[in-house]
């Protein structure tokens, strides 16, 4: 009788532990599953409005990038995660180097969305932006 008790005290640790080894591994396999949302690069459409021409641009995050007049730097980029309505994101800041005011900084710094552009617009009178990609 003893040996029925104790054999069932195992079975139930045994169930408890796999248990917990299953809770983990769920927990910690939904977190890296937004790994693969976020992009180490930024890809942006540089429009210049007086010549009218464009320059798809790759930005690596964290690195300054020069266009002309623009210094441009992008922090983070990130894909949405529904493939019915695609949304790309990006975190940036945008200086202009003819500006010697020290008072405004970044003619922009924020996020920018690829599917509605004017929702943090973009507002210098030579050059525009628009988000592409992030990979």
């Amino acid at each position: 009788m003893l040996l029925i008790k104790n054999t069932k005290v195992g079975q139930i640790r045994y169930n408890f532990i796999l248990l917990i080894l299953f809770l983990f591994f769920f927990i910690f396999s939904d977190l890296n599953a937004d790994e693969g949302l976020e992009g180490s690069n930024t890809e942006i459409k540089i429009l210049d409005k007086i010549s009218s021409k464009n320059k798809l641009v790759k930005l690596k995050n964290g690195k300054k990038f020069l266009y002309k007049d623009l210094s441009i730097k992008s922090f983070k980029c990130k894909n949405s995660e529904f493939d019915d309505n695609p949304e790309i994101t990006a975190y940036i800041q945008v200086r202009d180097l003819t500006k010697k005011d020290n008072d405004d900084v970044f003619i922009f710094n924020g996020w920018i969305f690829s599917s509605s552009p004017s929702i943090t617009p973009f507002d210098h009178p030579v050059y525009d932006i628009w988000l592409v990609g992030c990979n």
